[in-house]
């Protein structure tokens, strides 16, 4: 991370603009979000469109494959996924988009493909088992995809994929978790914070850890506060873009979920606010700037708003 991008993090909520919003009226969470050929892609969330979940509405997922060639432009629909599919793992690689797991309304799933700026989708190996809302980053080559949920719960598994295949690794010493935050920072994977689910209840986690492909896990310093489906974006350093802490569950209304910009070199540190934070979704480098597309404002409330700053 350069000094630049740095300084205007540190301006807060005013170093941040809007790109041209998604053409979904509802915005969507839970979204693959990445880069192919210089175009971001977003594909594919989950909204409420029928009316709000209070209101009785039910969720539904979406297909649809949108990409933004200019930071002036606006987003075009170029295809549909191989099935409406939320909550899986995105990973930017030098050939495009992977995308990992994932769920729709009935199942978790194991797919894994490669998707690019035409909406043209390649099958890749699939997860070795049906997995959603996991973390996950792309290390030296490597892509690493820790924790999630299947139907039997939050897991405590950590996978590594060369290419090729998908391997198994030790764990980190932590609990499972699902909706955690992860990056690949300098020469080691990060897993920060996420949600266990005890008895269908959520707990809310500020555990940290970092994971060297030579030595294994070590314990980090906690969060500030418990942190889950925040964006998240390695590099020099790892930046946590808000988050959910879980201490505004069931206010009604709520109030919309934490406003700092966290991040960790030697420890955590506050560099910055948002002007609008957003959960499940996904923080991309796409010409020269972070940008957060779509995801949720409160509980049940998407926006098609798309964000970046420079």
């Amino acid at each position: 991370m350069n000094v630049v991008l740095i300084t205007a993090l540190c301006l807060g909520a005013t170093g941040w603009h809007r790109l041209a919003v998604l053409p979904d009226q509802w915005g969507v969470a839970g979204a693959f979000a990445g880069v192919s050929d210089g175009a971001l892609i977003v594909a594919g969330g989950a909204n409420f469109p029928n009316g709000f979940p209070w209101e009785g509405g039910k969720k539904v997922w979406h297909d649809d494959i949108f990409v933004l060639t200019a930071s002036d432009g606006s987003w075009q629909r170029v295809g549909k996924l191989p099935r409406p599919l939320a909550y899986g793992v995105s990973i930017n690689t030098d050939r495009g988009l992977i995308c990992i797991g994932g769920n729709d309304a009935t199942q978790q799933y194991a797919d894994v493909f490669l998707l690019n700026h035409r909406g043209e989708t390649t099958r890749l190996p699939d997860l070795p088992l049906s997995l959603a809302n996991a973390a996950g980053a792309q290390l030296d080559g490597i892509i690493y995809v820790a924790g999630g949920e299947t139907a039997e719960g939050t897991r405590k598994i950590f996978l590594a994929f060369d290419g090729k295949q998908w391997r198994q690794l030790p764990p980190w010493p932590g609990c499972g978790r699902m909706l955690a935050q992860a990056a690949a920072v300098k020469d080691a994977f990060y897993l920060v914070g996420g949600v266990e689910l005890i008895a269908g209840k959520r707990r809310y986690l500020r555990d940290a850890y970092r994971y060297h492909p030579t030595t294994g896990w070590e314990r980090l310093p906690d969060l500030p506060r418990p942190l889950a489906a925040a964006p998240a974006i390695g590099g020099e350093r790892l930046l946590i873009f808000g988050g959910d802490d879980g201490s505004k569950v069931g206010a009604q209304p709520h109030p919309g979920f934490c406003t700092e910009i966290l991040s960790y070199e030697n420890g955590w540190k506050t560099v910055g606010q948002l002007p609008a934070p957003r959960v499940t979704t996904t923080a991309v480098r796409w010409n020269g700037q972070i940008v957060i597309p779509s995801g949720e404002a409160r509980p049940g409330v998407r926006s098609p708003e798309v964000w970046a700053t420079p």
